[in-house]
């Protein structure tokens, strides 16, 4: 199921995906290097590594896709994110997100088409991998109902520069896409898109990553990958996340597929036919309005578990609070001239710039701890974090 928020909720949290205030100014302007649409802006990683990342086209061909027309099987854009090389300045950045589907998103949620120009990102595209940082731990990430895979780029972004691959899928008829030959692929609300279609695509790109790490290369064009990506794959220590019907997703791959050691939701609402199930291995929660009080698919979830758990909640924090939805909607309730009171309709009361601590923190404090066994933050409630409550 999708998620009980509007259709105008939904495309503002993907546009989050991708832009920024400066820290601590809830309402300065993006960046304006010349005249024309604002360049948005992303808060960079805080890791030791530069950031490399490449774009996957590929096809699953034991599935076919009946909305695109006979003979044609189901296509998905994924993104790699990982640790690059010393001389990854010499590639270029990665835009958020192509100029075509940026106008379609921008519009479809009406904001203008011409309102903002998409944020460049931190990743550098094809750099080689850095090969000193030896194997990594693999994770990936499937995103909300009318969304796209760079709606996490702040959490994407914050583990690759610690030394994770990231993988990143677009989900057809429900993401704003891009496809290698220009085609734009855009949300379609007659096509029923439910959380096991985003999970069989999350184990179809399993099956890929394990051709990537077994020196294959999946991608439909064949296009170079970059150098050292399939040997930097550790396939022992695979992890999961997702925002809102990802999250729902999340469950639902670690139900049918042990290769997924570690699951972490995103405010996800856990509704689903057939519905998810209980795991025996670690799973966290961070909740906002998919909360065990107000929702009780999640209660229900909860309860199932076996493994190790958490629940974590950030006072303040709306459905968007733990995507980059927090971070940019602030920047165009400036270029749009929107109200305060509207702002707060949209981000609630969660500072997104603590937002974005929160986003870079937890996510790789859980990762690192069930994939590296290493980290302190989730032993309990931190004086660092006042707002992130340890839920019982």
């Amino acid at each position: 199921m999708t998620t009980a928020l509007t259709r105008r909720h939904l495309l503002a949290a993907v546009l989050a995906t991708g832009v920024a205030v400066p820290l601590g100014a809830g309402h300065q302007r993006a960046a304006q290097a010349a005249p024309g649409p604002a360049r948005l802006t992303l808060p960079p990683p805080t890791g030791p590594y530069r950031v490399g990342t490449v774009s996957l086209h590929l096809i699953d061909r034991s599935r076919p896709d009946p909305v695109a027309g006979p003979g044609r099987c189901r296509e998905l854009m994924t993104s790699v994110w990982y640790p690059g090389a010393w001389d990854a300045r010499r590639h270029p950045v990665a835009p958020w997100l192509p100029a075509a589907p940026m106008r379609a998103l921008l519009e479809s949620a009406d904001f203008g088409a011409d309102a903002a120009t998409a944020p460049l990102t931190a990743g550098h595209e094809g750099a080689p991998v850095l090969r000193a940082a030896g194997r990594l731990p693999v994770i990936v990430f499937s995103h909300g109902a009318g969304g796209h895979r760079s709606e996490t780029t702040i959490t994407v972004q914050e583990l690759a520069s610690h030394g994770y691959v990231v993988v990143t899928v677009d989900h057809p008829y429900d993401s704003f896409s891009q496809f290698p030959d220009g085609r734009v692929a855009l949300p379609d609300d007659d096509v029923s898109v439910t959380p096991w279609d985003h999970a069989h695509d999350i184990r179809f790109v399993l099956d890929q990553v394990e051709d990537l790490a077994a020196g294959r290369n999946p991608d439909a064009e064949r296009h170079p990958l970059p150098a050292g990506l399939g040997a930097a794959l550790d396939l022992r220590r695979i992890g999961m996340f997702g925002w809102s019907k990802g999250a729902t997703a999340t469950a639902l791959v670690m139900n049918t597929d042990r290769r997924v050691r570690a699951g972490l939701s995103l405010d996800g609402p856990m509704q689903s036919q057939p519905p998810v199930g209980g795991l025996d291995r670690p799973f966290m929660l961070m909740t906002a309005e998919f909360n065990r009080a107000a929702e009780p698919s999640v209660e229900e979830f909860w309860s199932l578990l076996t493994g190790w758990r958490l629940n974590v909640q950030a006072d303040g924090a709306l459905h968007g609070g733990y995507c980059d939805h927090q971070w940019l909607i602030p920047q165009l309730a400036v270029i749009t001239g929107m109200s305060d009171e509207d702002l707060a309709g949209w981000i609630g009361t969660l500072d997104p710039a603590r937002a974005v601590l929160i986003q870079q923190a937890y996510p790789l404090a859980f990762f690192d701890l069930h994939l590296r066994h290493r980290g302190h933050l989730l032993d309990g409630p931190s004086p660092a974090f006042p707002e992130v409550r340890f839920l019982p």
